[in-house]
């Protein structure tokens, strides 16, 4: 969401309100305009600094279709999708597949290797099992049974034909954990393209930023805090931030409570149950798709393995442990502007 109050322009790493494109005040020819449309069953928000809204429209508008297309593609819960035809075919062939497809693939494959299996986009047997909107949860068999279905090392990809294979039948990959990042890269690449210097794409809570405000100053971005109370926008923390991907992870997304117990969305593939430990973790990262797994990944390893994993990955972030205490990486120091405890 876009937060703004009389001193400071704060991007929040949660859903962007907003329908319209709206130009802000300016500095000689250029300006900031901004459109918001639901995609990916979220809400994206596109920024742009440019010296003609009608430009600013067309590129945003492009940059939209480019995020539309690819949710089309991997897409768990559509029929039509790539990723669906490639669980359908699970332990049975290979199913040729779109270049953005395989990438993603690749991509979250990488991810999870470099974080121990911490990230693992073949959750998907398991996380059916769970409904955080009806507040169901599983039985400890239903998991047990599952749980022998989720492993990245049967993910199986063919660059030069272009394929991918999940080696046993009844494996399913979610690529949720990943997706949105990927989708804010493929957006700044669009938008780049159409000669745009300079915005800020926000899918969801994965934002990519790129060149500064018209003013020249980074843009600034605020982290949520996962305890806020009410339905006000409550900041943790504050960056500034030009080039780079943020996204953050929480276990405030999706969750219910059951005799005292937070149960929520963001599930260790070892396990099959919600990881414990962190209330949520940002990561900043050169792009997004690397943000938005790594937050996932330092989420489900913890506060002490999950920092190991930020300095190995050479990437900044926040963790926010289960008493809320604030944990930046050294590289963030001086550069963080704490709000408040969580």
């Amino acid at each position: 969401m876009i937060a703004m109050n009389k001193n400071r322009t704060v991007l929040l790493l949660f859903l962007i309100c907003g329908l319209s494109l709206a130009s802000s005040c300016s500095r000689g020819s250029m300006s900031t305009y901004k459109k918001t449309k639901p995609l990916m069953d979220t809400v994206v928000s596109i920024t742009v600094v440019s010296g003609s809204g009608a430009a600013a429209d067309q590129a945003i508008d492009r940059a939209f279709a480019a995020i539309d297309r690819f949710g089309s593609l991997i897409d768990f819960f559509s029929d039509k999708s790539e990723l669906t035809l490639i669980n359908r075919n699970a332990g049975i062939k290979p199913t040729v597949v779109s270049p953005d497809t395989a990438d993603v693939i690749e991509k979250a494959v990488s991810v999870s290797k470099r974080s121990w299996g911490a990230f693992d986009a073949t959750i998907g047997p398991v996380s059916r099992l769970w409904d955080f909107h009806e507040k169901i949860r599983p039985d400890d068999g239903a998991i047990k049974k599952y749980l022998p279905l989720v492993g990245y090392r049967d993910i199986i990809i063919d660059r030069q034909k272009s394929t991918v294979f999940l080696r046993k039948k009844g494996m399913l990959m979610d690529l949720g954990g990943i997706a949105k990042g990927y989708a804010a890269d493929l957006a700044v690449d669009s938008l780049r393209q159409a000669g745009i210097a300079a915005g800020i794409v926000a899918v969801a809570g994965d934002i990519r930023t790129f060149g500064t405000k018209p003013d020249g100053e980074a843009w600034n971005i605020g982290i949520k805090n996962p305890r806020q109370k009410g339905e006000s926008d409550d900041v943790l923390a504050e960056i500034r931030l030009s080039g780079k991907a943020v996204s953050t992870a929480g276990d405030y997304e999706r969750f219910f409570i059951e005799k005292g117990r937070r149960y929520h969305h963001l599930l260790d593939p070892k396990t099959g149950y919600p990881a414990e430990g962190c209330r949520s973790v940002t990561v900043i990262a050169d792009r997004g798709v690397y943000s938005d797994a790594f937050s996932t990944a330092v989420f489900i390893l913890g506060p002490e393995k999950g920092m190991s994993l930020l300095r190995e990955a050479g990437m900044e972030g926040v963790i926010v442990d289960n008493n809320g205490t604030i944990r930046p990486t050294p590289g963030l120091k001086g550069r963080l502007k704490i709000e408040k405890n969580s």
